[in-house]
């Protein structure tokens, strides 16, 4: 199948079940707060190197977690328990993307996906609302570990995660998700398959299941704004 020229003057996207097998959709336009917004709206996400042009995805299938389905095993619990971890949320917002572009273990150079510009976009989401990150603190005041994403509706796109002592990333990964269901959330995007979303219970549904989900997602009103205020400001809630 075809990949897709978008225009620079409309945020217009073509049908996401036109992608080809390997998930791409689309190349080209901007990383507008806009086009990124529709662009999460129909299930598509840029993700591209300092060498290509912009690149839309929309997978098939698409793995996701649904929040009443979380894991939590029992290796995670004693993290609870014992309070080795302090989360707060939209405090470091950049240094956590840029934490997520570091290399990581059996991982050839950088993340180079989050580029300058890409920091750039999803900074100028974080201002307006949409985009959130979620800070891991150890008993010393670092940055341990953390994740962000954009938020819509009931979904959360999760875009990516990082961790500099071990599970930190899932502490606060688990910690989100705990708060989100309370707050009506019905779905976790994230986006391509990883044995250490699976653990968690994350699982692949159909594009076509993902999309109807998104559809009905469109009604609901989105929580925008600091989650720091919307969520608290830290918690380490035990995951029960």
């Amino acid at each position: 199948m075809p990949v897709f020229l978008l225009s620079d003057n409309s945020y217009d996207f073509p049908p996401p079940e036109m992608a080809t097998p390997d998930g791409i959709l689309a190349a080209g336009g901007d990383l507008s707060a806009g086009r990124l917004l529709e662009a999460y709206r129909q299930g598509i996400f840029p993700w591209f190197t300092d060498n290509e042009p912009i690149l839309w995805w929309s997978p098939d299938p698409r793995f996701v977690l649904f929040p009443d389905e979380l894991k939590v095993s029992k290796s995670m619990r004693p993290y609870f328990n014992q309070r080795k971890f302090r989360v707060t949320y939209d405090r470091a917002f950049e240094a956590v993307m840029r934490h997520c572009r570091q290399p990581r273990p059996g991982q050839w150079g950088a993340a180079t996906w989050i580029t300058e510009d890409m920091i750039a976009a999803y900074v100028q989401l974080y201002q307006l609302g949409y985009a959130h990150s979620v800070e891991v603190w150890d008993g010393k005041g670092q940055l341990a570990g953390g994740l962000y994403g954009v938020a819509l509706g009931k979904c959360f796109f999760g875009e990516s995660m990082f961790t500099k002592v071990s599970n930190a990333s899932k502490f606060g990964f688990i910690t989100l998700v705990r708060q989100l269901d309370q707050r009506g959330f019905g779905l976790i995007d994230c986006q391509q398959p990883t044995r250490h979303l699976s653990s968690l219970g994350a699982r692949a549904i159909p594009r076509s299941e993902f999309l109807q989900w998104l559809k009905k997602n469109e009604k609901e009103p989105s929580l925008t704004g600091d989650w720091g205020q919307l969520l608290g400001g830290s918690t380490q809630d035990s995951p029960n």
